[in-house]
Formats: C-alpha cells, sequence, structure tokens
C-alpha cells in the first residue's frame, strides 16, 4: 500500500489516480500511524515552499516524515514535494526545509524566450550514466544508476510545472537533470529517499513507469 501524504497539495488526487492506474492501491492520510505502516509513501506538491512549510507543521507531519525516513520506507517528492526534502528556498526565505537532503532550492533565472514559470515537456538527461554510486549492490547497477528510471530511455520526455528548481549540494545523488535556462537537477536518489522535480503522474506512459518503479522498490 502507498500512502499519499495530505497536506492540501493540489496535485494529491492525480497521483492517486495513478497509482490506482497502476493496480497499487492509494491511501490519502494525513494519519502518523497509517502513514508509518505503509509500504511507500509520497509527498506531492503544488504551492509556495513556505505555505508547504506551515501546514506540514500545522498537520504534525514533520516529524512523521523524518521517521518514515528513518525507518527506511520508500520515500518519493514530486514537484514542490522533492523541493521541500532539501534546507530551503529562494522562494520563502527564512523558512527551513525538512532537511533530509542538503541543497538549495533557487529561482529559475530570466532570460530570453524563456517563460517562467516553467509549464511543459522537457528530456532528461541522466548524469551518471555507467558509474555505480550510492552504495547500492552490483545486482541493483543500472546503466544509469536511478532506479526510478529502469526502462527508460536517456531524453525521454516528462512534465514539469515550476518556478523554482534545485541545485543539490551533492551532485553525486543526483539521477536525472534537464535544461531550462540553467542545469536543473530534475531527479534525485539517497538511499530510501526519491524525489522528481516534474510530474510523474501527468507524465503519461513515462511517468507511469517511474511510479511503477518506484512500488516495485
Amino acid at each position: 500500500m502507498t500512502a499519499i501524504i495530505d497536506y492540501d497539495a493540489g496535485n494529491i488526487k492525480s497521483v492517486e489516480k495513478a497509482l490506482l492506474a497502476l493496480g497499487e492501491e492509494a491511501i490519502i492520510t494525513r494519519d502518523p500511524k497509517v502513514l508509518l505502516e505503509a509500504d511507500h509513501v509520497i509527498l506531492p506538491g503544488v504551492g509556495s515552499f513556505g505555505d508547504a512549510m506551515d501546514k506540514l507543521c500545522h498537520y504534525g507531519l514533520v516529524e512523521t516524515i523524518k521517521q518514515i525516513v528513518q525507518k527506511g520506507t520508500p520515500f518519493l517528492g514530486i514537484c514542490l514535494g522533492l523541493q521541500l526534502l532539501f534546507e530551503e528556498s529562494e522562494e520563502s526565505k527564512g523558512v527551513k526545509g525538512l532537511g533530509l537532503l542538503k541543497g538549495k532550492i533557487l529561482r529559475i533565472p530570466d532570460g530570453p524566450g524563456l517563460k517562467i514559470p516553467h509549464i511543459g515537456w522537457n528530456s532528461l538527461k541522466f548524469p551518471h550514466k555507467g558509474r555505480l554510486f550510492l552504495g547500492l549492490p552490483e545486482e541493483s547497477y543500472l546503466e544509469h544508476d536511478g532506479r526510478l528510471f529502469r526502462g527508460i530511455e536517456e531524453n525521454a520526455y516528462v512534465y514539469f510545472v515550476h518556478s523554482y528548481y534545485l541545485k543539490a549540494a551533492e551532485e553525486e545523488i543526483v539521477t536525472a537533470t534537464t535544461e531550462y535556462g540553467t542545469l536543473i537537477h530534475a531527479s534525485v536518489e539517497k538511499n530510501n529517499i526519491f524525489g522528481c522535480q516534474f510530474h510523474p503522474e501527468k507524465s503519461s506512459e513515462v511517468g507511469l513507469t517511474i511510479l511503477k518503479n518506484f512500488i516495485a522498490l
């Protein structure tokens, strides 16, 4: 069973719908007991960094999330959910993120012909292709080293909606990147923590494959 953390994020129902399409049992909840007993947990997100952290604190979910991660449960942050995994964001200065991973969330820089927010389909690059890292056992080795991307070719397209992007402090955790005026760390993986800046639930068959890979962990 996959639990989707309910803190009033806008894309919760679309994530649930995608999981149900894969035949996965899914529950939307903020009940700590249910979240801690789930096989997989997803932190979705649409909106602002500061408001999201306020709601996670209001619902008492910050400590629960940390307990889930410490327990070793596969945990996936989507879009704003990825950003919240890190330490801070230029969007909401002075607001601390969950701090589960090291890095900052920066505003996409203005540039000729660039519209912000970035809305649309972009292709993914796998920066560690051909390298073994993250301490995975050899039998888990993949050509591009990202467990979410099993069976997905480099340059596959996924759907983004965001004005801010991740710059991870540990480049070895970055499993996919894209370009939109700057290099964007589009997906990360460290132990049982995963994150996607894009929306797999809105990324057609590629996105469903990513979610399928996650729930198979």
